[in-house]
């Protein structure tokens, strides 16, 4: 709990933007404790707990690594709806189709290498980036068919400014941080990454098909 604490305490600072010794004051402590709680030598009481949900806006399950939902909902796993239980009921064109299970495979393919980490920081920002490119595809399709964009937190002035892009390119930085300093990861080869039944087809395919288009830009 110490570390997931000392972890979101220390992130959230950085993501605000703020040195130690600013949130040091805004939180009524020395720069010195601060500093042992993001470091996780000393753990803080339940009051400062209580002041930093207020200072950045998120709930004490947060904080403390239970939930990766800022406002503290907790979704558990057996929840969450699964479209890859569904048999002949899916809807939409056959390229719809066909994209639909390439992205789904990739992705379940993706989380269930990094689940052998057991790296939360990965996990989560691996999670957290792939949800901004689903959020900014979604939201451009809603504003396109005449969503009101009020049921949106981020304004369309912030979204069109690049808002979303930016926390993506934060979630890719912690990411690859995240895998540098992990030493749980499994050792891949390219069969590991191809040769599982389904899911291997589709990462194949998304690999060749982003190679393909990454090569055709370099050469123009």
């Amino acid at each position: 709990m110490a570390s997931d604490f000392s972890r979101a305490l220390c992130l959230l600072r950085q993501e605000r933007g703020i040195s130690q010794r600013k949130a040091a004051t805004d939180l009524g402590i020395s720069q010195a404790l601060l500093s042992h709680y993001e470091n996780g030598i000393r753990e803080p009481g339940l009051s400062f707990v209580a002041k930093v949900c207020e200072y950045y806006h998120v709930s004490a399950d947060f904080l403390l690594g239970r939930t990766a939902s800022r406002d503290g909902a907790m979704i558990e796993a057996s929840e969450l709806y699964d479209a890859a239980d569904e048999k002949g009921s899916l809807k939409g064109s056959i390229l719809a189709t066909l994209q639909k299970k390439l992205v789904m495979n990739t992705t379940g393919l993706l989380f269930d290498l990094l689940g052998k980490s057991g790296d939360r920081t990965a996990i989560t920002a691996a999670g957290d980036y792939l949800s901004g490119a689903l959020y900014t595809l979604l939201r451009a399709l809603y504003r396109r068919c005449g969503g009101n964009e009020d049921f949106f937190a981020v304004t369309a002035a912030d979204f069109d400014g690049g808002a979303v892009e930016a926390d993506m390119t934060l979630r890719r930085l912690r990411y690859l941080r995240a895998l540098d300093g992990c030493e749980g990861l499994p050792e891949l080869t390219s069969d590991d990454l191809t040769g599982i039944p389904g899911l291997g087809q589709s990462a194949a395919q998304v690999l060749h098909n982003v190679d393909e288009r990454a090569n055709h830009h370099t050469e123009d």
